[in-house]
């Protein structure tokens, strides 16, 4: 046979690849209980979140009495007005007309007054001159004249001293006008400061409530927002506890092994005829041989 003189082996059947498949589970008790968490997360997934509006907190009732009060403008406007005016009147050149109206009112009295003790000297002195004789006399004239000059001058000498006392009145009313108007003025700046000083006292106040008003909004909001949020907490902490316990994996593996596909027959004539040609190549070449030896 030309198969047995030949140097070829035939052909070697072909054969199935090996393979093996590992399938690693929990244990069904376990692996039931996270498909259930797995479908509560999943429902959980497609329920929209409740999201509670942001709120902001209003002015409270004393801002708005700050705010109302700080747009009343000129709140010392009327008394800084009355102090101005009192200071342009108290400027004023002091006049006949400011004068008069502290000029005595019974001055007419005190001047008839002495207008009457002089005509009784007068009386007494014409009395005089008749007992002696001499009434009608230059005497009796110059001390007729003298009595009528000496009631002139009293009559003059009151008179100026009520108009000093006038004029001293008056000048003294123009001063305490002068600083009345300039007391007014620092009253109506005082009275508006003191304005302000109640705005601000209202408006610190009422932002002082507003400011707890806008932490109550937002504690309810967070508190809203946590309740929306705890069934995913719960979720996440029943999750925790599945994946820090024990675990039980069950291992089934499937594995193939290469097999020929040829009779044992062929399978043993296919290895002698694979043997026969080896021999003879290695016969043939000495080098070869030798590297098989392991020369």
């Amino acid at each position: 046979m030309s198969i047995l003189g030949g140097g070829s082996a035939p052909a070697q059947p072909a054969s199935a690849p090996s393979t093996t498949t590992q399938y690693l589970r929990e244990a069904p008790g376990i692996e039931e209980r996270k498909l259930g968490l797995m479908d509560i997360a999943a429902k959980l997934g497609q329920t929209p979140v409740n999201i509670p509006t942001m709120q902001v907190a209003g002015l409270g009732g004393l801002e708005q009495r700050g705010v109302t009060a700080s747009g009343v403008t000129g709140v010392g406007q009327p008394t800084v007005g009355a102090g101005v005016t009192a200071v342009q009147t108290a400027t004023a050149p002091v006049g006949a007309s400011q004068i008069a109206q502290y000029l005595n009112p019974y001055q007419s009295y005190v001047t008839g007054e002495i207008t009457r003790q002089s005509q009784m000297r007068q009386n007494q002195l014409a009395a005089q001159a008749v007992g002696q004789g001499a009434f009608g006399g230059g005497r009796q004239g110059i001390q007729a004249a003298e009595e009528d000059r000496a009631r002139l001058a009293n009559i003059g000498q009151s008179m100026a001293t009520g108009f000093q006392t006038a004029l001293g009145a008056a000048q003294t009313q123009q001063q305490l006008g002068l600083q009345g108007g300039q007391l007014l003025g620092q009253l109506g700046q005082a009275q508006q400061g003191m304005a302000q000083q109640d705005i601000n006292q209202l408006m610190a106040a009422g932002g002082l409530q507003r400011q707890l008003a806008q932490q109550a909004l937002d504690a309810q909001r967070q508190t809203a927002l946590q309740r929306a949020y705890e069934p995913f907490q719960r979720a996440e902490f029943v999750k925790n506890i599945y994946a820090a316990g024990p675990t039980s994996q069950s291992t089934i593996t499937q594995s193939s092994i290469p097999t020929s596909t040829g009779s044992p027959l062929a399978q043993a004539a296919g290895a002698g005829l694979g043997a026969y040609a080896t021999y003879s190549l290695l016969n043939k070449n000495p080098t070869a041989a030798a590297l098989a030896a392991g020369r």
